[in-house]
């Protein structure tokens, strides 16, 4: 394994501890097993490094551990095949690292690092499996259905119930986050609107 993701996982595994949020969600899966795979290059990977660091400092190591690894990656084909996928993909991308289709394989839980560039909007979409986000350095507004929107910074954390329809919106920063989900995690997003078309490609 690329030491790079070893770090990543370090981080990824102090982040959960450092957050009560996170803990309550699930726990962080102690057997793992490696499962290489060839990367997905993005461009993203580069934009990635645009993210800011973390004023605080206490998020930093996680932010510089997943800026490394994001030119080794696998970065998912979010929504390429819908009407608006193009758009999307040039402006939010993530890639796994706990679960199914990761370099560290379980099925306890799926972890993602999600990015998204600043001044744009992901529409409202859901899914079966319930999800945590943690702001790990940036800004955005998250969007839940029935709930006034919030804007968290880094160490910041919303949770998504199952099938409720969320969005996520970015300013003047990007947003850099790590998102777990538990549940049902075999059935992709799929936009709530119709005519946005189609589910999610893994």
């Amino acid at each position: 394994m690329d030491p790079r993701w070893t770090t990543l996982l370090q981080e990824a595994r102090a982040a959960h501890g450092a957050s009560p949020e996170l803990r309550d969600f699930c726990a962080f899966p102690d057997a793992l097993r490696d499962q290489p795979g060839e990367p997905r290059p993005d461009p993203l990977a580069t934009t990635l490094q645009d993210a800011p660091g973390d004023t605080s400092a206490r998020w930093q190591g996680f932010r510089d551990a997943a800026c490394a690894v994001g030119p080794i990656a696998r970065w998912r084909d979010t929504y390429r095949h819908t009407a608006i996928g193009a758009d999307l993909h040039r402006h939010f991308g993530c890639y796994e690292l706990l679960g199914q289709d990761a370099p560290y394989g379980t099925e306890e839980m799926r972890g993602f690092l999600v990015y998204q560039r600043p001044g744009y909007h992901y529409p409202a979409h859901h899914h079966p499996a319930e999800e945590i986000y943690l702001v790990v350095t940036g800004e955005a507004e998250f969007h839940l259905d029935g709930h006034a929107p919030r804007r968290l910074g880094p160490g910041g954390t919303v949770f998504h119930p199952s099938g409720l329809a969320h969005a996520l919106t970015t300013h003047d920063s990007p947003v850099l986050a790590w998102v777990l989900w538990r549940g049902e995690m075999d059935r992709r997003p799929v936009f709530s609107d119709p005519a946005l078309q189609g589910e999610a490609q893994a």
